[in-house]
Formats: structure tokens, sequence, C-alpha cells
């Protein structure tokens, strides 16, 4: 059964990747579906269970020129690489020859203007960046609500990552495996997208929004896009967001606040809830973005159960007065 769950695994991996001619996508399901009729049928769920079990992944350290970079301005792409080079630049973050994930939100089939989505001109700019850093690839990709072809299309997102260079590519239920999260922890029946947590450099690029259930939907809420069973999430989410923040976390977070949703989130829809802030927030501390990103809401740091708990479990700051703060205006 080993060698089943090694070979199917490389069989996954290469159908997930890899662009086949007709005749050479024939030949290659024909050799792969032989072989698991050779084995005997498998649920899709069994086949996944190869006993693979993913490890916390490691955060890199990386020294910063600010904790904080915050730039404002009319072009999102401008102020998201100004953002970046406050903190002394994606060179700071990435490194030759890495995988790179670059994790915007892409849930809700929705238009840039409707401000449910990451903006694309925010995500293009940070794969340019890492191309530009030496990156060796640059993936893009998210667990999404609606459909996928409709809202990697439809958010400007597919378009704005191809023309980059980046990667994308729908997430597969073949490559979901369980976390190796804490004894006791709520999210120990949780399974998680394998790419994002076995890749180099992890950066998370959310946009910001008022949540039903959170209060706001800022970066940790965004790393649900990396779990297959979102709804799961939903119960005790402050403390889930903050478990599964530990366990990922996140080499750069940059926050796109060129436009934010104000009312009916996460989903939006009506132009009259957005608000044009034209603001992109970056930090390698994921709480201190978030607690940044709450003020422009009106929010205090401390009104966000996940940040509180966050904060409490030394995941991150929210003290925003004491933080360095390098803010650009362009």
């Amino acid at each position: 059964m080993k060698d089943f769950d090694r070979i199917s695994e490389e069989y996954i991996e290469r159908l997930t990747h890899y662009t086949l001619s007709r005749r050479g996508f024939l030949r290659f399901m024909g050799t792969g579906l032989a072989f698991l009729l050779s084995q005997g049928v498998r649920s899709r769920h069994a086949l996944a269970k190869t006993g693979i079990t993913l490890q916390p992944r490691p955060k890199r350290a990386v020294a910063t020129d600010s904790q904080l970079g915050v730039a404002r301005g009319e072009d999102p792409a401008a102020i998201t690489r100004a953002a970046v080079e406050a903190l002394g630049g994606m060179g700071r973050f990435v490194r030759k020859g890495d995988t790179v994930v670059v994790k915007p939100n892409i849930a809700w089939d929705r238009t840039p203007e409707q401000a449910a989505t990451t903006n694309p001109a925010v995500v293009a700019a940070i794969v340019r960046m890492c191309l530009e850093s030496g990156a060796k690839i640059v993936k893009v990709f998210d667990n999404t609500c609606n459909d996928a072809r409709r809202t990697y299309l439809n958010s400007g997102i597919y378009d704005a990552v191809r023309k980059a260079g980046g990667t994308m590519y729908y997430v597969s239920d073949w490559k979901f495996y369980p976390g190796q999260f804490p004894q006791g922890s709520l999210m120990n029946e949780q399974v998680l997208f394998r790419d994002a947590v076995e890749c180099d450099c992890l950066i998370n690029v959310p946009v910001a929004k008022v949540h039903r259930l959170t209060n706001l939907s800022l970066s940790m809420k965004n790393l649900m896009g990396i779990c297959r069973d979102r709804g799961y999430i939903h119960r005790n989410i402050d403390q889930k967001l903050t478990e599964l923040l530990a366990f990922m976390k996140p080499d750069l977070t940059v926050i796109d606040a060129y436009r934010i949703l104000t009312a009916n989130g996460p989903t939006g829809g009506n132009l009259k809830d957005v608000q044009k802030k034209n603001t992109v927030i970056a930090s390698a501390d994921p709480v201190l973005a978030d607690a940044y990103a709450a003020t422009l809401f009106g929010r205090q740091p401390g009104d966000i159960g996940a940040l509180r708990l966050a904060a409490q479990a030394k995941l991150g700051s929210m003290d925003i007065a004491k933080a360095r703060i390098k803010e650009v205006k362009i």
C-alpha cells in the first residue's frame, strides 16, 4: 500500500501542474487509471490519505527597516511596491530559487470595484517583485466559495497573475492533507492545501473588508482559503484562526486597502458599500498589519477577537503606538 500511496501522489502532482497534448493526456490518463484499477478502486478521500501529515511552517527570520510599511496613492501597483520597499524590499523575504505562494482572496464572484476580492493590480505587483527577487516560481490560488472558474476570471486576478509571470491554478481535493496541530487544538480535524504549507515563502494578500462573524476580514481570516472545510472553522472562529495563524506563519502580509468593503461583507456586491482608501499595508507581523487595517474602519484592534487571541499567543503585536511605521505617499 505504501507503493500505491507514493505513486498515486506523484501521479496527482503531475496531473495538477502539467499541460499535455490531447494524445499525451489520453496516454497519461490511461496509464494512471490502469494503475489505479490494478490496485482496486478507492474513494477520493481514501486516495488522499497517503500517510502524509503536514508539519507547521517555519517562519524565516527577516530583518526589516520598519515593522509596518504603509503606502498611499492612486496607483495600486505603485503603492504595493512602495509598502514592501518600506520594509526593505521583497529581497528581504524572497531568496533566489524560492518557491513562493501568494495567497489572495478570490473567494467570491465579484469584480475588483466591489472590494470583496483582492485587487488584481496588488497581486500582480507582488508576483513581479517576487520574480525580480529571484523566485523560481510564484504560485497563486484560493479555495473559493463561489465557482472558481468565475471568481478567478471576474476578480481580474487570473489574467493579472499570468501577465505578471506567475503560475495560477485551481486547488485540487487530492492535495489536501491533515496538519499536525498541537494536541487539543480545535483545528485537529482540518486538512490544508499542501502547496500553501510546503513553500519557501508564503505571502498573504487579503482585501480589507467587514465580516459578520469576525467583525473584519483581514489577513488572519484570509488563511481560511488554504483549508478544505471552510465551514468547519466558523464555530469558535477566533480561536481556530489563531491556531491556523500559528501553524502557517506567513513570511509577509500585504493588505489591500485600495478599496475597502464597509458593509454586507464578506460577499458585498453593492458599490455603495465600498470606500476608496488608496492604501496598502505591509508587514512581517500579520497581527500588526491587521491591527493597523482595523483603524481604517474606525475600529480599535482590541475590537477584533482573533487579533486579541493572536496577540495573547505572542504571534505578533497589535500595539500600533509602539510600532516602527514608515508611511509613504505617492
